[in-house]
């Protein structure tokens, strides 16, 4: 079968072409928020590359089947009956990094449910999507109720290639205040506020929802016969390949791109709530899942810079023995309030502009994974996806960090756009295509004594 898949995420967008799970095309371009009303996704500029994009490869018009995978902490109050509208947007979607967003805290915290009931922590900005819809619905109340749906992000992607409302579990169970990942229902939030008959008939992530409109097809290129499915979540896309490949074991998959998502599938959910930034997401089957979360290539990107060095992912191990040897570190925070440390004021103990600059990044995430694991009360065995498989020292230094749990990296960078595109045929789906290798521990020298010093620079900040 001949599929496409749209990856949305925070920094980037892509476009792949596949066939037998073998891809046939790519193509990507910089996904920036842009300034209206308040900061948003710029949906304009996403669906005029689509299309163009589409329209100019010699695939499209074979595509038998499409999937949408995005970043979570978005969704799309649209008003659906209203055809003179192509957006079908009633408010732009908001860009969860908006600041802005937090001038309601005070009133949101009267309606939010407890952790104990969403396991949704509380986080910065418009990360929380409930508390989003409750900003948008305070300070533009005419344009909220003429909303007939709210959708999640690839629902709403979906949508606008087929024209059928969706609602999809990992993506309304991710931190979103709106979802009770025990109960498998809505939150009280949703009830409080009346915002229940907004959301549509919930799907599974692997429903074909329909074929491709009119419309899309005579813009696009894509044949009428192509069908659309519900789609995903971008981490649980990259999870829901290992769910079928690890029958009721207890597993942790790291899914890293512009953030690090630590899944711990069959964990313990009881001790999240005594870590920051930790949660029960919700895999494709509706069942939590115990996560950890931080900023990972957010603040491996701003540590470079910081220290004056290019963004690269290559340091030599000369590098990270000299930082180790000279306890040369930064401390957190990088990511404006996110992660274990969120909140802290960053700190360098380093010289800027040396050849380690690479090295003292590539050991904060490390560092941080360690962590967030520990957070997890993780064990059984580490896959680790995504963009950090770039960085062969960085997933080293994890293995090296977990002595007691063998560490595993996908053979492709791209699990995300795999899982998504697993859902295409994902009752005939067993997981037998995931190529994994083993990754070798490091074995740097004063790796032990470089942690300690690291976690006692933290405290000290506190």
């Amino acid at each position: 079968m001949r599929k496409a898949v749209l990856d949305i995420g925070k920094t980037h967008i892509k476009l792949l072409f596949l066939e037998n799970n073998t891809e046939l095309a790519s193509f990507s371009c910089k996904n920036s928020p842009v300034i209206g009303m308040y900061s948003q996704c710029d949906v304009n500029a996403i669906w005029s590359w689509l299309t163009e994009t589409l329209r100019s490869c010699n695939f499209t018009a074979s595509v038998e089947a499409f999937s949408v995978t995005t970043h979570g902490a978005a969704g799309a109050l649209i008003n659906h009956i209203d055809k003179s509208n192509p957006t079908g947007l009633v408010l732009p979607i908001l860009d969860y990094e908006y600041e802005g967003v937090d001038s309601c805290e005070k009133d949101y915290v009267t309606v939010r449910p407890s952790f104990n009931e969403t396991f949704s922590p509380s986080l910065p900005c418009g990360l929380n999507l409930g508390k989003q819809l409750f900003w948008l619905e305070s300070h533009y109340p005419k344009a909220f109720s003429s909303a007939t749906a709210m959708l999640m992000y690839p629902q709403y992607w979906a949508w606008r290639l087929c024209g059928e409302l969706a609602t999809e579990v990992t993506s309304l169970g991710c931190h979103t205040d709106l979802w009770e990942p025990l109960s498998g229902q809505y939150s009280t939030l949703v009830e409080k506020q009346s915002w229940h008959g907004l959301f549509p008939p919930l799907k599974n992530a692997w429903d074909c929802l329909g074929t491709v409109t009119d419309e899309v097809s005579e813009e696009t290129g894509l044949p009428i016969s192509c069908k659309v499915y519900t789609g995903v979540h971008d981490s649980n896309a990259s999870l829901l390949r290992y769910l079928k490949l690890n029958h009721n074991k207890a597993f942790s998959v790291i899914s890293t791109g512009t953030w690090t998502i630590l899944m711990q599938v069959n964990g313990n959910l009881e001790g999240l709530g005594n870590h920051k930034d930790t949660l029960s997401n919700v895999d494709i089957y509706g069942n939590p899942v115990a996560c950890a979360r931080f900023m990972g290539g957010r603040e491996y990107e701003r540590i470079c810079a910081a220290l004056g060095g290019n963004i690269v992912m290559s340091p030599t191990q000369q590098d990270l023995q000299t930082a180790i040897d000279n306890l040369w570190m930064v401390t957190p925070d990088y990511s404006n309030g996110n992660g274990p440390f969120g909140g802290l004021s960053p700190r360098q103990y380093c010289p800027e502009n040396s050849s380690s600059v690479h090295a003292i990044a590539t050991l904060y995430c490390a560092l941080m994974i360690d962590r967030r694991l520990d957070d997890l009360d993780a064990h059984g065995e580490i896959y680790i996806e995504g963009a950090f498989l770039k960085n062969q020292l960085l997933c080293a230094l994890v293995a090296q960090l977990r002595p007691h749990q063998k560490v595993w990296l996908s053979a492709d960078n791209t699990g995300t756009v795999l899982g998504a595109s697993a859902l295409t045929e994902f009752e005939h789906y067993d997981g037998s295509d995931i190529a994994v290798e083993p990754c070798l521990a490091s074995n740097f020298s004063g790796m032990e004594k470089y942690r300690a010093n690291w976690l006692f620079r933290i405290n000290q900040s506190n």
